[in-house]
């Protein structure tokens, strides 16, 4: 088997924009400097070496060294000068194209498009002394606005992956798409990492022509206008489909690259499922009518106890305070835990949740009543509908939770911050109702004050419980 290119460094690039990485393409450099841009293979050459193993590109570009003098207009096919490194230029030209300025009232997405066609305009020329130019001016350390935007069919000046190499790249010769696949592994003879990748019958016969017309040239991998390596072709005709990557790899490195070259040439592209801008006076306004909205609910629900159970409204409202505190503590935890924000959907599961637990204190209550109208004491009525009153209620919660843990799983965007709170306040409302509801009432009934029908508002229970046991007596009188 034909030995295979060994790596030369590259230069880490600048962050990419969010999109689809382009194929991987071979292509052979020309001009100052050989160019890889999002997946592909071209020649290429360095400007300023480096030792460390770039992260992998998606495309491959044969390499040449920069011409110091003014390089002539690109032949239509690719040149396959020799490989070379040069050290970049600290100053800026003397005479560099200056760059527009941004035209006020321009949009963001403007703005961007606008910095695209600036790039393109200096870094994918096909003039030998703009290309001369972009390699002297192009900082590797800031973003790069041509990431995942470059035209494959155009050279192309782009940075390697570290930012300590500038290339210059011809056009395209192999799309990224072509690689089958990439694994890192220890060679046995030279016992150093390397890189083998897998081309399918497409790629092969091209990498074959490719590692002939530029043996002892640089090829270079590229992905999103960044050069992950540029590897020296050391064997010519490798028409088998395989090659190898060596250099001084560590086993992180060569890991990174075969990821970069294998799963960088995956045709992958993104939809946008939800979108939405809100102003920060919008938000903060919104924000401001849930919570009005939630205390109004708070107080509507405090009022209707008050009325309807007299001083059991309090005990009512005591729990439901408590699982206001216990619920705003979670979520101001969550919120430096795991950076947990509350939006209008959560607001809405809160306050949901402030009707599910005064429901819990609803079903107590009448439990409660039941067993006072069979005709038992206000104190003997307490336990007893609190073992009728907890099964109804467990199994309430149960099915609320489970709805809660269902739509969160199943739904997306703001949907999942209502089922969070949702499922959230009802775990509270169990925690309140067992640690605090039960053991308040359960001292409330021991008390005398609380047994007094004005107070706790069941006079009319025990009314009824009282005709219930005469008429009782009467039939029984009847009877014997």
């Amino acid at each position: 088997m034909p030995p295979r290119p060994a790596s030369s460094p590259s230069r880490p690039r600048r962050p990419s924009r969010p999109r689809p990485p382009r194929p991987l393409r071979p292509r052979p450099r020309r001009g100052p400097a050989g160019r890889g841009t999002g997946g592909r293979f071209a020649p290429a050459e360095v400007v300023p070496g480096d030792d460390s193993a770039p992260a992998a590109q998606n495309r491959v570009f044969p390499a040449q060294a920069p011409n110091p003098e003014p390089a002539p207009e690109e032949p239509p096919a690719p040149p396959a000068p020799a490989a070379s490194t040069a050290p970049a230029p600290t100053a800026a030209p003397a005479t560099p194209t200056p760059t527009p300025a941004p035209v006020g009232g321009l949009t963001p997405q403007q703005q961007a498009q606008k910095e695209i066609a600036d790039a393109k305009a200096l870094r994918q020329s096909t003039d030998p002394q703009i290309q001369a130019l972009a390699l002297q001016s192009l900082d590797c350390s800031k973003p790069d606005p041509l990431a995942g935007n470059d035209d494959p069919n155009l050279p192309l000046v782009a940075c390697s992956t570290d930012g300590t190499g500038v290339y210059l790249l011809d056009k395209s010769k192999l799309d990224g798409q072509e690689i089958d696949g990439a694994t890192a592994s220890l060679n046995q003879q030279s016992s150093q990492w390397v890189v083998d990748v897998t081309f399918k019958s497409g790629g092969a016969k091209t990498w074959g022509q490719l590692t002939s017309d530029y043996y002892q040239k640089q090829l270079a991998f590229t992905l999103d206008s960044q050069v992950v390596s540029a590897p020296q072709v050391q064997a010519a005709g490798q028409v088998g489909g395989n090659t190898e990557i060596s250099g001084k790899f560590t086993q992180s490195q060569a890991k990174e690259l075969a990821n970069s070259l294998k799963y960088g040439s995956l045709p992958l592209s993104f939809a946008t499922s939800e979108a939405e801008t809100v102003s920060a006076t919008l938000g903060l306004s919104s924000l401001h009518a849930g919570l009005l909205a939630g205390g109004i609910g708070l107080i509507a629900v405090l009022l209707y106890c008050l009325a309807y159970y007299r001083m059991l409204g309090f005990l009512a409202g005591f729990s439901l305070v408590a699982s206001g505190f216990a619920v705003y503590g979670i979520i101001v935890l969550l919120g430096r835990w795991i950076h947990f924000t509350l939006d209008l959907a959560g607001i809405a599961g809160l306050i949901i949740g402030i009707g599910m637990t005064a429901d819990s204190f609803v079903v107590f209550f009448e439990r409660i009543k039941d067993e006072m109208r069979e005709g038992r004491s206000f104190r003997s009525a307490v336990p007893r509908g609190w073992a009728r009153a907890q099964r109804t209620n467990l199994s309430g919660k149960t099915v609320s939770l489970i709805a809660s843990v269902v739509l969160y799983v199943l739904a997306a965007g703001q949907v999942k911050g209502f089922a969070f709170t949702l499922g959230l306040t009802t775990v509270l409302d169990v925690i309140v109702l067992y640690l605090v509801t039960a053991p308040l009432m359960m001292m409330a009934s021991r008390s005398p004050f609380f047994a007094k029908p004005s107070v706790n508002g069941l006079g009319a229970v025990q009314q009824i419980a009282r005709e219930r046991k005469a008429g009782a007596r009467v039939l029984a009188g009847k009877e014997a």
